[in-house]
């Protein structure tokens, strides 16, 4: 029997059992199998691994393990731990787009709220989920490890919290994205692009006090959702300065 000696970096301890975070595994095996195959066996999705080293050396997902290798294998807040380093991944993406699970509805709004290309439904099936995340180059935002485990995708996060603002906050931070946030320019509802509108063209689908009140406003160029600054627009521009300072 084959042995092969893992230890995994920073993070990616999230991902294992208590009695092996942070310390040296022992992997037994028979067979020949990918590094990838062994790193998910011991439960860390590939797609939070940056970067691999097998006894010293740069290494990619189709690695085969063999007898007695020392594996180092890093997340991607760790870019710089190993020079030179093989890529794992085709390239960075070039722009951030997001697809989310049933569970991150609010997360979705959130990041739509601050002008992020963000699909979300919540009858997705995994399959579908892993599909557009591959097809379209979208990061896949999930709490599923299992789901970013499948072989299509290759761009995608393991959200660690669960209160909602708080989510939103550590997307923020993981991707470094404090710098391009660009609020109220997408529609919340579908993720469609807001365009300014003549409040004479839409007047007579108004509430009688907003038609009134309020000059200015948008509609959504997908969905036809209009938008316009009302108490609800305030209470959304403080959520998002309250945000922003946590890039600060």
């Amino acid at each position: 029997m084959a042995v092969a000696y893992f230890h995994f970096s920073r993070e990616l301890n999230d991902f294992l059992p208590r009695h092996k975070r942070h310390t040296k595994i022992v992997y037994s095996f028979t067979e020949r199998a990918s590094i990838k195959d062994m790193i998910e066996s011991l439960g860390v999705p590939h797609t939070e691994v940056d970067s691999i080293e097998v006894n010293a050396k740069s290494v990619d997902f189709c690695y085969i393990v063999q007898d007695a290798d020392n594996i180092n294998i890093y997340p991607i807040s760790a870019r710089n731990s190993i020079y030179p380093k093989i890529e794992l991944r085709p390239e960075p993406l070039s722009s951030i787009r997001f697809v989310l699970d049933i569970h991150l509805g609010k997360l979705a709004t959130s990041l739509r709220l601050l002008g992020f290309d963000t699909l979300y439904r919540n009858d997705y099936k995994d399959e579908e989920l892993a599909l557009i995340s591959h097809n379209e180059s979208r990061v896949l935002l999930t709490r599923d490890k299992g789901l970013l485990m499948r072989s299509l995708v290759i761009y995608g996060y393991y959200v660690r919290n669960t209160n909602p603002q708080q989510q939103i906050v550590e997307v923020l931070q993981r991707f470094d994205l404090f710098n391009v946030v660009s609020p109220f320019q997408r529609c919340l509802r579908c993720n469609g692009i807001l365009e300014a509108i003549a409040k004479e063209s839409i007047v007579d689908q108004l509430p009688e006090t907003v038609q009134l009140q309020i000059d200015e406003f948008h509609r959504c160029q997908n969905c036809g959702q209009i938008y316009w600054k009302g108490s609800h627009y305030e209470r959304l521009q403080q959520f998002v300065q309250s945000l922003m300072a946590n890039g600060n």
